[in-house]
């Protein structure tokens, strides 16, 4: 476990949603309970767990999109009120703007921050070579591939250099390969960066090739089961991760933990 400063702290977090059944009643759904997390500064840090136990609505927590019933989210020592917009959030969707070319979604933030033409040309055209898409400045959404619209998403997050990245199944919807090569991308980025990634993922082996560390959620409502350190070292080859001697032991206490809350929810078991 990481002795580094957290920047991301939950306490005692329960969150409730309300919602109108048959004839107006108003039904509440416990989605998490009792969850405590330090998130250390620098780290990655995946949340993984069943369908419906609470990891995105967590990750909007700390994002501010949504409040605890109770409990509290704090950010770099001060409590979440509002929309935090220190952090960088990238979604399963890329968001990308269809009437804005490459080039103009990427600078998107930086022409809001109101960075000068010059800089901002001169940031873009440095991220967009980056992820290896120099060529397509001018390219529309429409005329990109999948994988290369989630390139984009994500250099327009990092171009304006949030200290914590936010991630929720941002690979999701691409093909294996695609999916692979991204995730390598990712952490080529990242690695040597000093930036905090919090990245929700189904996906076992995306978790353990990535993370330095891996939150299993339990089945609803959503507590922290378990906190793992991944025991596979820096820098990770993403392209070779099944063959490192490390990851079989490691993978199968992972699943077989993970496997308890699956057929517990498939069994019906409260």
């Amino acid at each position: 476990m990481s002795t580094a400063e957290p920047v991301i702290v939950a306490r005692d977090v329960y969150k409730v949603f309300v919602a109108r059944g048959e004839r107006r009643r108003r039904r509440a759904f416990l989605a998490l309970h009792n969850v405590n997390l330090a998130i250390p500064r620098g780290r990655f840090v995946s949340f993984v767990g069943p369908s419906g136990c609470g990891k995105s609505t967590l990750l909007n927590m700390i994002a501010g999109l949504v409040r605890p019933t109770e409990g509290e989210i704090r950010y770099k020592h001060a409590p979440v009120t509002a929309v935090n917009t220190d952090v960088g959030y990238i979604t399963q969707d890329d968001n990308l703007l269809p009437w804005r070319t490459l080039r103009e979604n990427v600078e998107l933030a930086l022409e809001f921050r109101g960075v000068a033409l010059v800089a901002r040309r001169e940031l873009s055209a440095r991220y967009i070579q980056m992820v290896g898409l120099d060529g397509f400045e001018h390219h529309y959404p429409h005329e990109l591939s999948g994988g290369m619209r989630k390139r984009a998403a994500l250099i327009r997050t990092l171009i304006y250099d949030p200290d914590v990245i936010l991630m929720d199944e941002p690979f999701g919807p691409l093909d294996a390969q695609t999916r692979v090569i991204l995730q390598d991308e990712l952490l080529k980025l990242w690695e040597g960066s000093g930036k905090t990634v919090v990245f929700v993922t189904h996906d076992l082996v995306e978790a353990t090739a990535l993370s330095d560390e891996i939150v299993l959620f339990s089945r609803a409502p959503g507590t922290i089961k378990q906190v793992y350190d991944v025991p596979l070292g820096r820098p990770r080859d993403v392209f070779r991760i099944l063959a490192h001697p490390n990851f079989p032991a490691f993978f199968d206490r992972l699943w077989r933990d993970l496997k308890e809350e699956i057929m517990d929810v498939e069994l019906g078991v409260s």
